[in-house]
């Protein structure tokens, strides 16, 4: 897992610079192509840091409710201190100052995944009460993923959504309780795109976007070209067209566009790949964990991170409506990026306590197996 989240956020400074060199040269002072690169492979670098320091924790501190709560009420409190700051595209997700600037839906991303398998694992014994389990829970997501949705981030609503989902059921939740919750997220999403007029303009450009291609569609067809004009091998690296201007902000939510471009349908399965190892390893570490807490800790981390990947992947290709979202590891973005390496970090070293117990098991079965002479 270490291996093919470095090798992944590697690979995506390299795209940032492919994708953002000609966007740096027109907006900087210091008309220096690098601009973007710099930043992203600093992020990329201490990301990289903070996760293998990370994975040297045992994850057990995150079942100290004074822990869980202190992450949840900072992050509480940076999504309202976005507010505080000017809307950027009608959105309001970033604190700025100084030329720094953070996005706190990141860490919703952990930090939901945190509290749920901390409240699951103290309600073990009632999962199946609405009042102890189901409601408390709800709560959670309501005020994490209400105040996400508010800031005009559907997309990440969403990712909290299915991990909450995901999270739940692995727990042990009954099937009519997870269903009515879907159902009522299901409404929900629905709701938030009828009553919401830019929304709808995206799913009917979703719908037919050659129709829309000067409008609300034009992203998702710059899109299309720009993988569709790749082709197997693609044109090579740094070679790619589309993002000279056409393809708006290819260096973040429609980086997967560049790759395709230039590195064909080889690259983008590499890709595609990397993230269903990525899966594997972290389903594997999750399923393995010594204790309910890991396992539920680690199935919401890895649920985050894939459905993201999915999301923003299914975006590009036209496959679900236009919406922001990072790719992650890839996208630029210094939140992003640290963000799900710690993340990660978080589940390498539930993968590490998961190996020593496999390996107590399997040496265990051994000894009961053995023939005696």
């Amino acid at each position: 897992m270490f291996g093919i989240a470095a090798t992944l956020a590697l690979f995506g400074a390299m795209m940032v610079y492919s994708a953002s060199a000609m966007f740096a040269l027109r907006e900087t002072e210091s008309n220096s192509q690098y601009t973007y690169f710099y930043k992203q492979i600093s992020f990329t670098i201490l990301g990289l840091v903070a996760m293998y320091f990370v994975s040297k924790v045992d994850y057990h501190v995150f079942q100290n409710p004074k822990v869980v709560y202190s992450i949840l009420g900072i992050t509480i409190v940076l999504l309202l201190a976005v507010f505080g700051f000017p809307a950027i595209n009608g959105a309001r997700r970033w604190i700025r100052y100084s030329g720094f600037s953070f996005q706190p839906s990141e860490l919703t991303k952990i930090g939901l995944p945190i509290f749920l398998a901390f409240y699951l694992t103290k309600k073990e014994e009632m999962i199946g009460s609405i009042r102890e389990t189901v409601l408390p829970c709800l709560l959670g997501l309501g005020v994490l993923g209400g105040l996400v949705f508010i800031e005009r981030d559907l997309g990440t609503t969403i990712v909290l959504f299915a991990i909450f989902s995901t999270v739940y059921f692995a727990a042990g939740a009954r099937l009519i309780h997870i269903g009515t919750v879907a159902a009522g997220m299901f409404f929900i999403g629905v709701g938030a795109i009828l009553f919401a007029p830019w929304r709808v303009e995206r799913v009917m450009a979703f719908l037919d976007p050659y129709k829309y291609a000067d409008d609300e569609g034009y992203q998702v067809v710059q899109s299309l070209y720009a993988i569709g004009s790749g082709g197997v091998l693609g044109e090579g690296f740094a070679k790619g067209h589309q993002k000279l201007f056409y393809l708006p902000y290819p260096y973040s939510d429609f980086i997967f566009s560049v790759v395709g471009e230039e590195l064909g349908l080889v690259g983008t399965l590499a890709v595609v790949v990397a993230f269903g190892l990525l899966l594997w390893r972290g389903a594997r570490a999750a399923v393995f964990a010594p204790d309910r807490f890991g396992t539920l800790l680690g199935i919401g981390i890895i649920t985050g991170i894939i459905v993201q990947a999915l999301f923003n992947i299914s975006v590009v290709t036209s496959i679900l409506p236009a919406k922001g979202i990072p790719l992650p590891f890839i996208s630029y973005g210094g939140s992003s990026v640290v963000v799900t390496l710690i993340g990660m970090g978080i589940l390498l070293n539930i993968s590490k306590f998961a190996s020593s117990s496999e390996s107590s098991s399997e040496r265990l079965e051994s000894r009961r197996t053995r023939p005696k002479r």
